[in-house]
């Protein structure tokens, strides 16, 4: 099946000095990571993600909210990037600058080739100690965590003893404040915005789009369902990611 993409999307990406591109789970979920809208199975059946995915869960039963992350992060590494992610990244061969702000916690658009990665909700490889905030090295290689889940306890810290917690942003906290100027400035500066994969739901990223939008920049929303960003996104593009995102470098170069 071919995808129309418009004349006026190609003429103006030929031409743009800098692209920013939103990601958010739906362009993990082509890869087949779980998002948070999905049903929870075996230990974790009983949870919703939100019920764990917060501090409180974590003082409560630590062992439990560890187990559930490391089944997430062996889910990530057995994961392969798909289509979209690497048509992300070959468009930074294109254009002089491009940007890729994601609320996904892996490592997926850098395994496919981008190197300019902001990552608004914390990173799944990139653990830190609850009580200190001293970074945590974790062992090589892939978790081998059961399909069903299981509880474990997380490691300890290097330098005070606390439990390592991980590494991601979760309910209550605020974003990393580095990542998140970086991505004001790079949504305010951009010429072309493409949403991908997102719900534009979640406050505060969903918001980034609109600040490009102020700035006059050209908003393109590719998304398989509809969401608020319908009516502020110049171009709605309708689909999987990974159809639209290669059809549009096929289109553009």
């Amino acid at each position: 099946m071919s995808i129309a993409i418009p004349s006026e999307l190609i003429t103006a990406l030929r031409g743009a000095k800098h692209v920013v591109f939103l990601t958010g789970a739906g362009v993990s979920a082509e890869s087949g990571i779980a998002t948070f809208r999905d049903a929870m199975t075996g230990l974790w059946e009983r949870y919703s993600a939100e019920q764990l995915a917060n501090a409180d869960a974590f003082r409560r039963d630590r062992e439990l909210v560890w187990g559930w992350y490391e089944w997430r992060r062996m889910q990530v590494m057995k994961a392969e990037p798909n289509a979209a992610h690497r048509a992300i990244a070959a468009i930074a061969s294109k254009v002089p600058r491009v940007d890729v702000v994601t609320q996904n916690v892996d490592d997926l658009h850098e395994r496919a080739g981008s190197d300019k990665v902001l990552h608004l909700h914390g990173r799944l490889n990139r653990p830190f100690c609850f009580a200190c905030g001293h970074p945590h090295t974790l062992s090589a290689g892939i978790p081998n965590e059961p399909e069903g889940g299981r509880r474990l306890a997380p490691p300890q810290c290097e330098r005070c003893g606390g439990y390592v917690r991980p590494g991601v942003v979760w309910f209550g906290e605020m974003l990393p404040k580095s990542q998140w100027d970086a991505a004001v400035e790079a949504c305010e500066a951009c010429d072309v915005l493409f949403s991908v994969g997102t719900s534009s739901l979640v406050q505060p990223a969903a918001g980034l789009p609109l600040l490009a939008a102020r700035r006059r920049a050209m908003v393109v929303q590719v998304n398989p369902n509809p969401t608020s960003l319908d009516g502020i996104a110049q171009i709605n593009l309708v689909g999987a990611a990974g159809v639209i995102m290669p059809a549009l470098v096929d289109a553009t170069w």
